[in-house]
């Protein structure tokens, strides 16, 4: 099974679910529409999924193409855009393997947000998207990659237990469901093997239990230079959280802007 199917199985499973538990996820928004003031449109973005973060920064006037192998959430996403008439011209959605996917233009601003590129379960993969994505950047284009940082996660123990992540209300049926996660590393080889759990409390008092399986690759901060720099790619910018404060020992993110050599 490749990368992109995973992650559209995955993604495809848990779509119904995906923008009740995220809707307190908006810390980064602000910074993408900073970095799309100075950088300009139109703007790519890379696992666009159901919108968060592209319909934010339609909202405020930019316009975005996102790419995502996810039918389903796409689907949300594009049914979010039909509701408001002001974001009809400014957002399009593409499905397609961002690896392989031949984007239509290029971009002064190129996104791969939160944990997106960890989804490349490999460093050939991983360096893969960044080469295919240099081909589509304006020149002096700039690229900005979210990930958490790896040494404080791999700093933690994993020791495969069920951890209740947090509980919601799925807006379309109304019921409560509590969403539970599994977690083990393979520091050997970067990996983090993840299962979600989300269990549906249903109307008549039983249990819908949904399972999904993710992995994803971690990248330390060093590595992601380098894969930078050998994808036609220069690190410009490193930022340890949302308000661009520096990359440093004990940051929970590594924020990284490059430029297109």
């Amino acid at each position: 099974m490749t990368d992109s199917t995973h992650s559209r199985q995955f993604y495809d499973n848990i779509a119904r679910y995906y923008d009740a538990e995220n809707e307190t996820l908006t810390a980064d928004l602000e910074l993408y529409q900073v970095l799309a003031q100075d950088y300009g449109a139109p703007i790519l973005e890379i696992g666009c999924g159901s919108g968060r973060v592209s319909l934010n920064l339609a909202s405020a006037g930019f316009a975005v193409e996102g790419v995502d192998t996810s039918s389903q959430m796409l689907a949300r996403g594009r049914q979010r855009v039909k509701g408001r008439a002001d974001l009809r011209d400014l957002v399009s959605f593409y499905e397609g393997d961002a690896l392989t996917y031949a984007y239509p233009r290029q971009y002064p601003l190129i996104l791969i947000p939160y944990n997106t590129l960890m989804h490349m379960g490999t460093q050939k993969n991983q360096r893969a998207l960044l080469t295919h994505l240099r081909r589509f950047a304006a020149p002096k284009a700039k690229l900005v990659i979210d990930l958490p940082s790896a040494g404080e996660q791999f700093a933690g123990i994993d020791d495969n237990s069920i951890t209740l992540e947090r509980s919601f209300t799925e807006p379309e049926s109304g019921n409560l469901v509590m969403q539970q996660s599994v977690n083990s590393l393979d520091r050997a080889e970067q990996l983090q093997h993840i299962t979600w759990i989300y269990d549906e409390i249903m109307a008549e008092g039983t249990v819908k239990r949904t399972v999904a399986p993710l992995l994803l690759r971690y990248i330390f901060p060093g590595e992601m230079d380098l894969l930078l720099e050998v994808s036609g790619w220069k690190r410009i910018e490193r930022y340890g959280d949302y308000d661009q404060r520096p990359f440093e020992d004990g940051c929970e993110r590594l924020i990284a802007v490059a430029e297109a050599n």
